[in-house]
């Protein structure tokens, strides 16, 4: 019986014994004691990537509020 857990449209499906043996060789290529600080590396730089996406999108939304603003007394302005 063959169990997909993931459906990468360019692998295919990976299932239980696909996984294992990929983590079988990380674990033999790597050892014991890297595979932790690869996490804790990948983890950071996931952590750095959602920080920087959240900035730019705090950084694009107060712009479209200064301009927002900015229209508004611009418009009330020509209406007086």
């Amino acid at each position: 019986m063959h169990t997909e857990f993931f459906n990468l449209g360019f692998i295919g499906g990976l299932g239980t014994q696909e996984i294992l043996l990929i983590l079988v060789v990380l674990l033999i290529f790597f050892g014991a004691r890297k595979i932790p600080e690869f996490a804790r590396g990948l983890g950071q730089g996931i952590r750095e990537f959602r920080n920087a996406a959240n900035n730019i999108k705090n950084d694009i939304e107060q712009d479209a509020q200064i301009q927002q603003s900015t229209l508004k007394k611009e418009s009330t302005q020509e209406n007086k």
